[in-house]
Parts: C-alpha cells; sequence; structure tokens
C-alpha cells in the first residue's frame, strides 16, 4: 500500500510547507495523519519526496493504543525508511528498521549523529520511502501521525565502516563457546555493544553473533570491541510476519530483507542468499507464543534451529521434541555443501536487556580454529553442544568392538549388531542431575548424578539405536509429579550409529 507523496519543493528557499517550514533555521517539516483498519497491509509506504541540498532527515511518529477486549490485540506500529534507490524485494534502497522500539530516528552522513539501527550516508535528492508496518491492528482501526523534518546544508562525508576481522587467535582445534543471537541499540535492545562485548567476556564465551532485527547497522558498531579473545560475526535476525531467523555469520554489511509470509514463495531465495554470502540459516525460537514468531517456513535451506532460546521453557520443551521427532528421518550425504541434512540444535540466549544473561544458553562448537569459517562448518556439521553456562561442561563419544571412534555430530560405522559404549562424562552440571540418553526410540537410559559430576556408560548397538544423544537436566520442580523432566542444563547434538 503505497499513500500520498509527501513534497519538499519549494522548501529549501524558506517557502510554505503543508504545517511549517524555516528557511531561516535551515529546516522544513512536514506531518501526515492517517488511519489503518484492521486488515491492513503488512507494510504502508508513504513517499518523501526529498529536494536537493539536504543535510539529514529526521522522522517522528506516533499512533494510538485504544483499549481493547481481552483476548484481543491492540495496536502496534513498526517504522523503517528506504531512500531513493526505491523499496524493491532484497532492499537496495534500505537505511533502517527500527520495529516498534524508537518514536523517532535521523539520518546523516555523520555515523555519531545517525540513530542506531539506521545506516548512515547522505541524504541524496530523490524519492524516499516511510515504511510502516501495522504489526497488529485493534478492531477500532489504527490513527497514526508521521512528522518529517529536513535538515539542510553540506551533506559531509560518511567515515568507511570498520567490520570485525574474521579470525581471532583461538586454540587451534578445540571446543569454542559461543551466543548467536544477541540484541543491542541497533535493534530492541538496551545494552551497547560494548556492554555485550564485556558480558560475553565475562561469561567466558569465545565468540558472538551481531543479530539486530531487519538491520545490518549493526556489523560496524563492534570497533575497539573484539580481541584476540573474542570473534565477532555479523549477522541478523530476520523478523517476519510468519516466524523469525537468524542469518549468521554473513559477509559484513549484508541485509537481508523482512517483508514476506510463507505464501509469497521469497523465504528460499533469501536463504539462498545467506549461503552465497557465507552465512548460515538458522529459525529462531521456532514455537514462541506471540504474534509472528511461530515458524512458518518448513526447514528446507535450514543448516541448524534453535532450539533452545533464554532461560529454559515450555517452549523450549517443545522445541525439542520437534527436533528429536525429525531426527531419525535424518541420513548422511546429500545435504548442502556435502554435509549431512538432519538439521543441528543450537541454542542462544536472545539477550537484550539487563536480567537477560548473556550466554543463557550457549553452543559449544568444535572448530579446527577460531575464525569464522571454521566456527561456521563445526555449527553446519553439527559438531556442537549446548549448555546453560561455561561451568557445565561434558565430553561425549560412541566406541566400537575395534577401537572405532565417534564424537558429537559424527557417525560411528560399524556393523549392526557391533556393541557400542556411548560414553559421557560431565562435570559443573547441577546438583542431583538428571542425565538422559535419548535415541531414535526414545529414552532408552538415564541415571542421576549426585554432585552433578561423573562419568555414564551405557552398551547399545546400531540395529537397536540408530543414534544417540545425551541431556543433562536439572531435578524437575515438582519431583517429577508432572510427568515433565527438569530444566535442561546441557544438550548434545546425537552421534550416529552404523554405516
Amino acid at each position: 500500500m503505497t499513500l500520498a507523496p509527501v513534497s519538499f519543493a519549494h522548501a529549501a528557499d524558506g517557502g510554505a510547507g503543508d504545517e511549517t517550514a524555516d528557511g531561516g533555521r535551515g529546516e522544513a517539516t512536514r506531518t501526515v495523519t492517517g488511519h489503518l483498519e484492521p486488515g491492513a497491509p503488512d507494510y504502508v509506504y508513504l513517499p518523501v519526496d526529498v529536494p536537493r541540498g539536504v543535510r539529514e532527515i529526521h522522522v517522528s511518529y506516533t499512533y494510538d493504543r485504544p483499549d481493547v477486549p481481552a483476548g484481543t490485540t491492540g495496536n502496534a506500529l513498526d517504522i523503517g525508511i528506504f531512500d531513493e534507490r526505491g523499496t524493491g524485494a532484497g532492499g537496495r534502497g534500505f537505511r533502517g528498521w527500527s520495529g516498534g522500539f524508537r518514536t523517532e530516528f535521523a539520518i546523516s552522513a555523520d555515523r555519531a549523529a545517525t540513530t542506531p539501527a539506521y545506516l548512515p550516508g547522505p541524504v541524496r535528492a530523490g524519492r524516499w520511502h516511510v515504511v510502516l508496518g501495522p504489526y497488529t491492528v485493534a478492531p477500532q482501526g489504527l490513527d497514526y501521525e508521521v512528522t518529517i523534518t529536513l535538515r539542510y546544508g553540506p551533506a559531509g562525508e560518511t567515515a568507511p565502516p570498520r567490520f570485525p576481522p574474521e579470525r581471532a587467535r583461538g586454540r587451534g582445534r578445540a571446543w569454542y563457546r559461543g551466543d548467536c543471537h544477541l540484541h543491542t541499540v541497533h535493534s530492541d535492545g538496551a545494552r551497547t555493544p560494548a556492554e555485550v562485548a564485556a558480558a560475553a567476556r565475562a561469561r567466558k564465551l569465545d565468540f558472538l553473533t551481531t543479530t539486530e532485527h531487519n538491520t545490518s547497522s549493526g556489523h560496524a558498531a563492534w570497533e575497539g570491541l573484539w580481541g584476540d579473545d573474542l570473534l565477532i560475526l555479523c549477522g541478523e535476525e530476520v523478523t517476519t510476519r510468519n516466524g523469525h531467523y537468524l542469518a549468521v555469520g554473513t559477509d559484513p554489511g549484508m541485509f537481508v530483507d523482512w517483508r514476506y509470509r510463507a505464501r509469497d514463495d521469497a523465504y528460499a531465495r533469501y536463504a539462498r542468499r545467506i549461503h552465497a554470502a557465507g552465512g548460515l540459516v538458522v529459525p529462531a525460537h521456532p514455537n514462541c507464543p506471540f504474534v509472528g514468531c511461530q515458524w512458518k517456513f518448513g526447514y528446507e535451506g535450514a543448516d541448524a534451529v534453535e532450539v533452545w532460546n533464554g532461560p529454559w521453557t515450555t517452549d523450549d520443551e517443545l522445541a525439542v521434541a520437534a527436533w528429536d521427532n525429525a531426527l531419525p528421518a535424518g541420513r548422511e550425504g546429500g545435504g548442502r555443501g556435502g554435509w549431512t541434512d538432519w538439521l543441528p540444535a543450537v541454542g542462544n540466549s536472545d539477550a537484550h536487556r539487563d536480567g537477560q544473561v548473556v550466554g543463557l544458553p550457549q553452543t559449544v562448537v568444535l572448530a579446527d580454529d577460531l575464525s569464522r569459517h571454521a566456527v561456521l562448518a563445526g555449527l553446519r556439521a553439527g559438531r556442537s553442544w549446548l549448555a546453560e553456562s561455561a561451568d557445565v561442561d561434558v565430553d561425549f563419544t560412541a566406541t566400537g568392538p575395534r577401537g572405532e571412534h565417534a564424537g558429537i555430530g559424527e557417525r560411528l560405522r560399524t556393523a549392526p549388531d557391533a556393541r557400542v559404549t556411548v560414553r559421557l562424562k560431565v562435570t559443573g552440571g547441577p546438583a542431583k542431575a538428571q542425565v538422559r540418553f535419548m535415541t531414535d526410540e526414545g529414552q532408552l537410559y538415564a541415571t542421576t548424578l549426585a554432585d552433578g559430576a561423573g562419568t555414564v556408560e551405557w552398551r547399545t548397538t546400531p540395529s537397536y539405536a540408530a543414534f544417540v544423544r545425551a541431556e543433562v537436566r536439572h531435578p524437575a520442580a515438582d519431583g517429577g509429579a508432572g510427568g515433565l523432566p527438569g530444566a535442561m542444563a546441557a544438550m548434545t547434538n546425537p552421534i550416529w550409529l552404523g554405516h
């Protein structure tokens, strides 16, 4: 839906605007009001004709929030902007998106003066578009007011962005801990990148991914925050109306468009673009109950799935169950790039602000070194496990009768009737930790570690268990009376058994 254009044709000369214009101060303002009914398009475009000589564009907006009956969604209106290059799919003209987190923003060539979530650069002449996203609309409809102010003067120059390096010193081939779903002030987070980096180091993380909602502005916001001890990857949380997904480890500066639903047959195209840019596609919190968060696109083209998001909840329990149910259909070979086509599990904090813990949970990945390429390769292959903190450590292996050996995400190639020893070593787990070995038939072995540490062994055959994965859980809060296990402390991706 496109509205009538807003014109500033005479404003640069101090001519009268629709409401105010002040050539003496070098700025001009226009205000637009409107009304949206339930069933409005997902995105409403307000064209703004920007003349030459503009130094900065400033946009603010408000909308009403009427009372609604219980069980009915109220008004929520997101906002962003595209420049004179247009609003076409793929986002060539994209200049920023703040969703519903901000009521105003400014864009100029000055990086420091440009609002986080928006891309600095000159305000060139042409038709810009303010984008309104009516996320939900009350039965009474939604009244909005958008105010655009142009400030005139020399455009200035934009300093080239400094993106994070693709490699940190690391420890060679080792297990590295990371959090690939984080937000800062560059979307709807309250922390600065500096605060997130400090929290990551305090939680003993080796890497993190910046994943702001529907913007790439955060990619250049980490200068001076990376180091030999911390690898920072670029990415995005692509927030569609039919679920969210993470673009993890993409080329710096890459923007991924979000303006589509499952019915639009566009997701596969963007998944291919992410892969071409070296990144991973990871559906996020697929069972989240909030509006627009449930994953509706299917898992074709995905590289992993986020089954644990923040502190453990029933949403995560459902996500793990759905992921586990799909594992028996997995097989080796035929996947993208020669990897297995089963879908590895990852866990991330999705932390936004104080009280939400960075690295709760975290994904621990076996990588050849602490580099973008190696970390993504380990995640894609499923050589990883999930933990609630760096205090928890696990070592999970399977050994065949002739010394054959396999670790997490690997296949132990041995005869169907061969005796296989599965071994799990746990340190730093919760008191009375509940250890479970899960297979394609479900749970086949369980025990308790009184002090949260110890080694557990179980013997099976490939004909009995096509795969084995391990869980370490807290005791159930109700003592198991409700039939549900306790919160997760750690879990692994599977070890596959047999040819």
